[in-house]
Parts: structure tokens; C-alpha cells; sequence
């Protein structure tokens, strides 16, 4: 379980590098810091896309050959990262890490499956689950202390050695068979990968380039409307294709990209359902706590790595433990306190945020949160798993990896657009009103595009225009009110999505021991459903 982990924390540990070290970076490269954020899309793109596909390749070649040569490739990614001169082998680097990872993701959940059995299992998944959240304590706090005092480079040299251990120790791994003849569906990849990469990048743009009408900053316009919403929905489309065309196939008794066996029943889906809402929170509350740190308080991005820790030492600890108690409780139960927590710790930040981070009722409301993330994390990802044979493993991460994926560009892009337009409306609202900003500084605000700034931003921005200290400090006290009203609002909208996942999660098993009897029926040769089976 070490190596597993060991895997999981390294493919955190690369994305978290790269955030933390835009500025050395930009600095090496003279490049705009977009750059890099241009790598961080590339890599989340080539997992999003690919991941179920990297699921069939772990079933056909076996999961521990599989492990051992994506590690080995996801370290010479790092090792190119370490030596690359420029920004295209930089974002090219990331491209092959983003390939090692979608296959290595549905692999880890094939390697537990394959080495764990019952309650060992159910703790190994745990402990799956909080290595990704440990793994994002420990990336920030590391990297960002090797990328100020030694240097960016550094830290990718490391994650290439520690790629090589992986390796080394990954001998010991018990061989997890794979079946050669299991085809690839050419049709279901494409439908699947176009769909997951065209909503994700709608998703992540709908600030920019606008929710509805196209601004300045979209690369086109359809009559005049953004081509955000547009890729959000031709993506959802080409998804119902690709389940429609699945649906055909396993009728047919041809091989499909994913087994929808996973997804049988209505606990099941409702599992899914849970997984992706979860993800969307959780996303929105790590996009919104940066924005905070460094725009509100006008802090480090150390200090950022810092105010996570609360709400990823919580969510560590609850995947891990959560296990103790799903004996004593139904997965249903746990998933509506855990979901009733998260509303709860949402609407408390809502309340009582402020410009002061250090306020004894944020940092609990961040615990908090942690905890009712880091259980839903862990219970249904072991209900999925549990409630499905051991040769479905990889199609469950498959899952799981393209639902979470699909979740944090979801969850982000809903937590940014209600930020921004809740601090559009405010602003807007507030210089109608004021007599004391006149209307040729107003049409140097820019107001048709707001967005989150600082105030020294705002105030250097402000020196170079015709404003006079007084207006200047107007504009500065309108920009901090309706941040923080900004801020105030979305906590209080995410709590209400995370109310509304309430009664959905009760749909969830009333026992993981009754999945896990289930599937070990199933093992034994009894069918799980009568649907036809997939070649």
C-alpha cells in the first residue's frame, strides 16, 4: 500500500509544483506566467480524456507491468521537466505525465483490488483516498520552500528519483494478470475523450469568455455568444452519445471502452452522483480559499499552502478512519451527515469570513468541511468498488478519475462565476448610487469586466488615471466590501447545493456488507445482473 500511496502523492505532488513555482518559472523561461498555466490544462486535459482508455490498457497488460512502466514514464517526464530550456518541452513534459497518469490512476484502484480483499480493502481505498489529500498538504508546504530557497528545478529532480523508487520497490507488488484479448473501442475513446475535454474547457473558460454573450477575451464568438456554454453543451451531448453507443455495443456482445455493469443499479449511479458533487465542493472551497488568501489579504502563496492545512489534515484523516464506522453505519447515513456537515461548514464561512484569516470559527468551518470531504470520499469510492467484481476495478478508477476530473472543472467554474458576477453586481450597484466617482473614471474602471483584484492593484492601477486621493480611496473601500460580499455569497450558495445532495445520497446501500456479499457471489460464478455480458 506504501508504493500505491507513494504513486498517488507523486502525481499530486507534480501539479502542485507547477502552481507554486509560476514565478521561477516565468523567470527561467522570460515567458508570461499563462504559460505555465497552459502546462497545468495540458496535463489535467490528457488525464481527463484518456483515463478510460488507460483503464482498458491496465486490463489487457496486467496491473502491476502496467504500474511499473507508467511510473517509469511519469519519471522521465519529471526528469525532462527538471532539464527542459524552454516552454514547449516544459508543457510537453506534462503531456507525457498526463498520459503516464491516465493510465496509472485506474491502475492503483486494479492494484488494490487485485492484493486486498474485504475489510483490508476498504482500508486500502481509505488510505488511497487520504494520500491524495495528504499529498496536497505536503506538495505545498514542500514545494513551495524548495521553489523559494533552491529553485523549481530541484523539486522536479526529486520527483524524478522518487519515481525511480517507486519503480525499484514496485517488484514486490503481486502480479495482477492481465486478458490480451480485450480490444480497445476506437469510437467510444473518441466520443468519450472529445466530450470530458470540450466540457472541461468550457467549464474553466465560462469566466472569461463569458457566461452568456462573448467578451473581448473569447478566441471567437457565434453570434456574439460565448463559445463557453456552447462547448459545455456539445461536450454533454457527445458523453450521451458515447453512453448511448456503449449501451449498443454490450447488447451486441462487442467490447465497450467501460463496463456500465459498475453502474447497474440506482445505488450505484447514486454513488456517482455523490462522487461528482463532492468533487465540485471541494474544488470550489480549494478556488475560493486561494482567491481569498491572495486577493482579500494580499498574502503569499506559502501562506496559502498553509491556510489549506485545516481542510486537508481533516479530510486525510476522515478517508482514513471513515472505514471504523461503516461497520456500525449505513453508507447512506454517512454520506447525509457527511453531506449535512459540508452545508453546515459552507454557511458558517459565509457568515462569520472576514478580512482577518485567523478567526477561530473559519479555521473550524474549514475542519469541518475536510472531515465531510475526506469520508465521501473514501465511503463511495469503497461502495463503487465494493459493489462490483474484481476484473471491473480498473473501470470504477476509470470512472471515478473522469468524474472527478469533470467535478473540480465544474466546481471551479461554479464557484468563479458566481464570485465574479456576485462582485459585478455589487460594484455596479454601488457607483449608480455614488455621486462621488465621476463617469470619466468610471469608464476608465473597465467596468464590463470585473474581476477579483487586490487593492494595491487596484491603487497602482488608480495613480496612473486622473483620480484624486479621495476617489481613490472611494474605488478602494467599494473593491473590498463587495469582495467580501462576493465571497459571503457563493459560501452561501455552495451550502446550498450541498443541502440538495442530501437527499440523493440517501439512495446510497444500506450496508457495504451487503455489496461486498454481492460481489463475492459474483466472484464465485453467480451473474450480477441479467444484462448481457461484455466480451
Amino acid at each position: 500500500m506504501i508504493v500505491i500511496g507513494m504513486a498517488q502523492i507523486l502525481m499530486v505532488f507534480n501539479v502542485s509544483t507547477l502552481q507554486v513555482s509560476i514565478d521561477g518559472i516565468v523567470s527561467s523561461f522570460g515567458t508570461p506566467a499563462t504559460t505555465v498555466g497552459t502546462a497545468i490544462v495540458a496535463y489535467s486535459l490528457v488525464v481527463a480524456a484518456f483515463i478510460m482508455v488507460g483503464a482498458r490498457i491496465s486490463a489487457r497488460f496486467g496491473g502491476e507491468r502496467v504500474f511499473r512502466a507508467t511510473v517509469l514514464s511519469f519519471g522521465i517526464a519529471m526528469g525532462v521537466m527538471a532539464l527542459s530550456p524552454g516552454a514547449p518541452i516544459m508543457i510537453g513534459a506534462q503531456l507525457l505525465a498526463g498520459a503516464s497518469a491516465a493510465v496509472l490512476v485506474p491502475t492503483l484502484v486494479v492494484l488494490i483490488a487485485g492484493n486486498y480483499q474485504g475489510r483490508q480493502k476498504a482500508q486500502a481505498l481509505g488510505w488511497l483516498g487520504g494520500a491524495q489529500a495528504m499529498g496536497l498538504v505536503l506538495a505545498f508546504l514542500i514545494a513551495g520552500a524548495l521553489a523559494t530557497w533552491v529553485g523549481w528545478r530541484f523539486t522536479f529532480t526529486l520527483l524524478a528519483l522518487l519515481a525511480v523508487g517507486i519503480f525499484w520497490l514496485s517488484g514486490r507488488l503481486r502480479p495482477v494478470g492481465g486478458r490480451a484479448a480485450i480490444p480497445i473501442d476506437g469510437v467510444g475513446a473518441a466520443l468519450a475523450a472529445a466530450g470530458i475535454v470540450l466540457i472541461s474547457v468550457g467549464c474553466s473558460n465560462l469566466t472569461d469568455w463569458g457566461l452568456l454573450l462573448a467578451t473581448p477575451k473569447a478566441p471567437f464568438s457565434v453570434l456574439d455568444m460565448s463559445p463557453a456554454p456552447m462547448m459545455v453543451v456539445i461536450g454533454v451531448f457527445l458523453l450521451e452519445a458515447f453512453l448511448t453507443w456503449t449501451r449498443r455495443r454490450r447488447n451486441a456482445g462487442a467490447a465497450t471502452l467501460v463496463a456500465l455493469d459498475v453502474l447497474d443499479t440506482p445505488k450505484e449511479r447514486a454513488a456517482l452522483f455523490s462522487m461528482f458533487a463532492i468533487g465540485a465542493l471541494g474544488s470550489a472551497i480549494t478556488f475560493l480559499i486561494p482567491l481569498y488568501i491572495q486577493i482579500v489579504q494580499e498574502r503569499s502563496s506559502f501562506a496559502t499552502a498553509i491556510a489549506i492545512v485545516p481542510f486537508s489534515l481533516a479530510s486525510f484523516a476522515a478517508a482514513v478512519l471513515i472505514v471504523r464506522l461503516q461497520d456500525r453505519l449505513s453508507p447512506a447515513r454517512i454520506a447525509r451527515v457527511a453531506f449535512m456537515l459540508m452545508a453546515v461548514s459552507l454557511a458558517s464561512l459565509g457568515a462569520v469570513i472576514r478580512n482577518d484569516w485567523g478567526d477561530g470559527v473559519v479555521i473550524a468551518s474549514m475542519f469541518v468541511a475536510g472531515l465531510g470531504e475526506g469520508a465521501l470520499i473514501t465511503l463511495l469510492f469503497n461502495v463503487l468498488v465494493s459493489a462490483s467484481p474484481r476484473e471491473l476495478a480498473g473501470d470504477v478508477g476509470s470512472l471515478r478519475g473522469a468524474a472527478n476530473n469533470l467535478a473540480a472543472g465544474v466546481g471551479t467554474a461554479l464557484a468563479s462565476t458566481l464570485v465574479v458576477g456576485v462582485l459585478s453586481t455589487s460594484v455596479h450597484r454601488e457607483l449608480v448610487h455614488d455621486t462621488r466617482i465621476p463617469d470619466t473614471l468610471k469608464a476608465e474602471l473597465g467596468l464590463d469586466s470585473i474581476s477579483f483584484v487586490g487593492n494595491d492593484q487596484l491603487h497602482a492601477f488608480l495613480e496612473r488615471s486622473r483620480a484624486t486621493p479621495g476617489q481613490v480611496d472611494e474605488a478602494v473601500r467599494i473593491n473590498t466590501e463587495a469582495r467580501l460580499l462576493a465571497l459571503k455569497v457563493t459560501f452561501f450558495a455552495l451550502a446550498g447545493l450541498a443541502l440538495l445532495a442530501y437527499f440523493p445520497a440517501g439512495r446510497l446501500p444500506t450496508s457495504v456488507r451487503a455489496a461486498n456479499a454481492r460481489t463475492e457471489q459474483e466472484v464465485s460464478g453467480v451473474p450480477r445482473s441479467t444484462s448481457t455480458p461484455v466480451a
